[in-house]
């Protein structure tokens, strides 16, 4: 049995997951949500606000790794800034714990749990349904895409890919 988290970050709002597989590599999601900020607050005080939820959920949850997407570019300059400081701030919180961190592209995430990497969210959450026996979609789509993460990091982490 190994226990994940999975993270997709973003200022306004980072999904995170936790997902445990048996020996056979089988999914079974133990919760999952958002962490969402208020767009009025400042930027420092939604980054804070991220670390401390992400020290939370390691200390209730205590996962073996973690696994979140890379930044690779956004049309949006901002954006791109914004979510790479909360990638920032994500990533120092699972250093606290010494936790071993996996990072893969969207398409790598994509195609390890739809089979196609350029899959939309709705192809994402329903594919993450089927694997992980889910009654309902994952909602909302930030949240069910940090499941997709977490099973793309458990399929890095059995074949020991760097």
């Amino acid at each position: 049995m190994i226990r994940i988290i999975g993270i997709d970050p973003g200022l306004a709002i980072t999904g995170w997951s936790i997902v445990e597989f048996d020996k056979d590599s089988n999914p079974s999601v133990v919760d999952y949500g958002c962490i969402t900020t208020k767009k009025g607050l400042s930027v420092s005080s939604r980054l804070k606000e991220i670390y401390s939820d992400i020290l939370e959920l390691v200390k209730k949850y205590k996962p073996e790794y973690a696994g979140m997407e890379t930044l690779l570019f956004y049309n949006n300059q901002k954006t791109a800034i914004s979510v790479g400081e909360a990638r920032g701030v994500v990533l120092l919180a699972l250093e606290q714990f010494s936790l071993p961190f996996k990072e893969m592209t969207p398409l790598q995430v994509k195609s390890t749990v739809t089979g196609y990497g350029q899959a939309k969210k709705k192809q994402v959450q329903e594919a993450v349904r089927m694997l992980c026996n889910m009654e309902e979609l994952p909602k909302p789509d930030d949240a069910a895409d940090a499941i997709a993460v977490a099973i793309a990091t458990e399929v890095l982490v059995s074949r020991n890919i760097e």
